[in-house]
């Protein structure tokens, strides 16, 4: 199953602690009470602590927007613009913004249930399951779609492929699994 989607069509819900907003892309399983894993793009809007989520692994991305410092109790990290970085969903996090609004893709994966990878890439890939994001120029998916900047697709337990169809052409690429 592949699903495509547009951020334009993302539905908008804000924080509990009104830093900001987000656009989840899908939970999946989708009607299940907890999510073995979630992917979804989030706007920063000032500075806050991060909710907790015992139990998951968080890869996020930043996409648009000034460097965000990251820091915790004996750890920091400051958010680079397309470079991933992962981290544990009970790391007690708060996020500095460095100028304006950011905004940046979120990947979380029940620890018992999935894995996930993330990487900008300019080449043809493929997965048996993920999500993958435009962040500029074209790609074609191997059902013969056409997306552009702004637009992407999930897909589970179907090996999908995703091929530059420009020269500026730069993907960011989540791959899942299932932890055995």
């Amino acid at each position: 199953m592949i699903a495509h989607f547009s951020y334009a069509d993302l539905a908008v819900s804000r924080w509990r602690n009104g830093g900001g907003e987000t656009r989840e892309i899908v939970s999946f399983p989708p009607g299940a009470e907890s999510f073995g894993w979630r992917a979804s793009i989030a706007t920063l809007a000032q500075d806050g602590p991060f909710s907790a989520f015992p139990g998951i692994d968080r890869i996020i991305t930043l996409l648009h927007g000034d460097p965000v410092l990251l820091t915790a109790p004996g750890a920091a990290h400051r958010l680079m613009p397309q470079q991933p970085w992962s981290f544990a969903g009970e790391l007690a996090l708060t996020a500095q913004l460095q100028g304006s609004i950011s905004e940046d893709f979120n990947i979380m994966t029940r620890r018992e249930q999935w894995q996930a990878t993330v990487e900008v890439v300019t080449a043809p890939v493929s997965s048996l399951h993920g999500v993958a994001w435009v962040l500029a120029g074209a790609w074609r998916s191997d059902d013969g779609k056409q997306l552009t900047a702004r637009q992407g697709a999930w897909w589970v337990d179907e090996t999908c492929s995703f091929t530059p169809d420009s020269r500026d052409a730069r993907l960011l690429f989540t791959r899942l699994s299932r932890v055995p």
